[in-house]
């Protein structure tokens, strides 16, 4: 095993067992007990052969559904899927969401017709619910039966992150990242990014935007200067799509570059309400009363705005940057003066620096099996080669000497896999599929050892963000679905997913204070108190078992 493997596998020893709150207080597991030492491939006498090597001449198809509508990648007709069925035996058939996720999430419950694996955000309420209601397999149990190579290949913190107070571990995250991780790590970035269209952002004088009377300013001019981009109204301000918890470009993004804490005295703080916040929506309200919030970014679905990306048609956004670096590369190839660039964007009225988080502990999206899997033998071993260093490398890379050459024992893209990569991700994905194609179990830490030389497309976003990266995964708490604090917070969240568009279309102030004020007294009736207070047991629970206190 390499040093930096080494460093990968042992990171989380020290920082002792911590928690999910999916159903309560959740019991340390013994993964952080066990040898961490990685085994080769081929195995050990320890461990084993892993089962995926074992089983491989067996073929087998399973079902993997993916809460996502817009994942789209097939199985079976790139270099990397295929790949991984010559090395596995198995192949996949990918089921997705036509439209609404939940709604389809739900309805595979409620007929307890569950695919083989699942992958879903580890925040859904369905997570537990479907660990609540028996319908998926303990990982844990899986691996000691049939694989125990799921104990070489999965990072202790995260194992103890996800057991349960039964001490099975259900689910398995992918972009797991720790306190140590950022501490140890400089090229760790953030997704969040304030971006501007270089070509119009230069043509009015790369102004100062981190006032929000800057800010105003600059979006004003932009649209006066520039009132039509590739055929169509410029778009002054975009943002990312409004759901029933809100719009993260305009509450929790804002926030974040606003650098508004998450805890106060030790206690879960309403940022919500915080001063710094109010007045820079007070500022995008008034864009809006002046007609530069465009009524596209109220309704636009993902699909319509990357197709508005593609055509360079928004001035400014706070935005997750790896949602649009396919467009973002179609720009640059085009045009690259037109690309987006990351600028230093809101700050508050101290001009402090924005708080940018990366993910935490709990990661993105979370794993399972459930009961209904025509194989469970197969299924574990087929998530334990996906998260191997193996599998994370052809995941990542591709295959050597097709997508890759290693030079001096580092692995080195080929031009043509690169240039494609840069210019055409479509068809990179459709004859490769490498890059985190298939990003269900990515381990973006342990990638790192491999990291290429990013796209001139989006090298300068992500060498802006690094620099303001912080670990605030001691926010990402998840209350018992059961629980009447958690009853509580789902109303609350609903009720300011309706509130944000009606405070950014207020006709004036005066309405803006009202509606806020509205959303302030319903909040406390739903018991706000009450779910403040369980967050700040939680949290400051994470903290103490991350070792954040010290």
């Amino acid at each position: 095993m390499s040093k930096a493997m080494q460093k990968i596998y042992k990171r989380g020893i020290a920082a002792g067992c911590t928690m999910l709150m999916l159903s309560g207080i959740v019991a340390c597991g013994e993964a952080a007990e066990k040898d961490t030492t990685q085994v080769e491939i081929e195995g050990t006498e320890e461990a084993g052969t892993p089962a995926w090597q074992r089983l491989a001449d067996e073929e087998i198809t399973l079902d993997w559904y993916v809460n996502y509508s817009w994942f789209a990648t097939p199985w079976g007709e790139n270099l990397v899927s295929q790949t991984i069925t010559e090395e596995t035996g198995v192949n996949i058939n990918f089921i997705t969401p036509i439209g609404n996720e939940t709604e389809k999430l739900n309805a595979l419950i409620a007929a307890d017709s569950l695919p083989d694996i699942i992958t879903i955000g580890w925040w859904e309420p369905q997570v537990a619910e479907v660990i609540e209601k028996d319908m998926v397999y303990p990982l844990n149990e899986l691996a000691d039966e049939y694989d125990p190579y799921f104990w070489e290949v999965t990072n202790p913190v995260a194992v103890n992150w996800y057991t349960q107070e039964d001490g099975n571990i259900y689910a398995y995250p992918n972009s797991s990242v720790t306190p140590q991780d950022v501490a140890e790590n400089e090229m760790l970035s953030s997704n969040e990014t304030f971006l501007v269209r270089k070509d119009i952002y230069e043509a009015i004088g790369s102004p100062d935007m981190t006032t929000p009377e800057g800010f105003a300013a600059a979006v004003k001019t932009a649209a006066e200067m520039f009132p039509e981009v590739e055929g169509g109204e410029l778009i002054p301000v975009g943002a990312h799509v409004f759901d029933n918890e809100g719009n993260v470009s305009f509450d929790k993004y804002l926030m974040n570059f606003l650098a508004i804490p998450w805890e106060k005295d030790g206690e879960f703080y309403d940022r919500y309400t915080d001063s710094e916040y109010i007045s820079w929506l007070k500022m995008f309200r008034e864009l809006g009363e002046e007609g530069y919030l465009a009524n596209d970014i109220f309704v636009d679905t993902r699909t319509q705005m990357e197709e508005k990306l593609t055509q360079g048609r928004y001035f400014c956004m706070l935005y997750q940057y790896t949602d649009m670096i396919s467009q973002q590369k179609i720009l640059y190839e085009n045009n690259p003066d037109s690309i987006y660039i990351a600028v230093e964007g809101p700050k508050n009225s101290a001009g402090d620096n924005p708080t940018l988080p990366t993910t935490g502990v709990a990661g993105w999206t979370v794993t399972l099996i459930s009961k209904n899997c025509k194989d469970p033998e197969r299924a574990i071993a087929f998530l334990d080669y996906l998260m191997s260093e193996h599998g994370q490398m052809v995941t990542y890379l591709g295959v050597e000497g097709v997508t890759y050459d290693m030079v001096d024992g580092t692995p080195i893209l080929k031009d043509e896999v690169r240039k494609l990569l840069d210019t055409d991700r479509e068809t990179y994905d459709r004859i490769y599929g490498a890059d985190d194609a298939y990003w269900m179990l990515q381990d973006n830490v342990m990638q790192m050892q491999w990291k290429q030389e990013s796209s001139p497309a989006v090298a300068q976003i992500e060498e802006w963000a690094r620099k303001y990266v912080v670990y605030n995964g001691q926010a990402d708490i998840v209350l018992p679905s059961d629980s009447s604090e958690a009853i509580a917070d789902e109303k609350i969240t609903k009720l300011w997913s309706e509130t944000l568009p009606r405070l950014l279309l207020a006709p004036s102030e005066e309405e803006f204070d009202a509606i806020l004020a509205e959303f302030v007294q319903k909040r406390e009736e739903l018991g706000f108190a009450q779910v403040n207070q369980k967050k700040t047991e939680y949290m400051n629970d994470i903290k103490e078992k991350l070792g954040m206190n010290e």
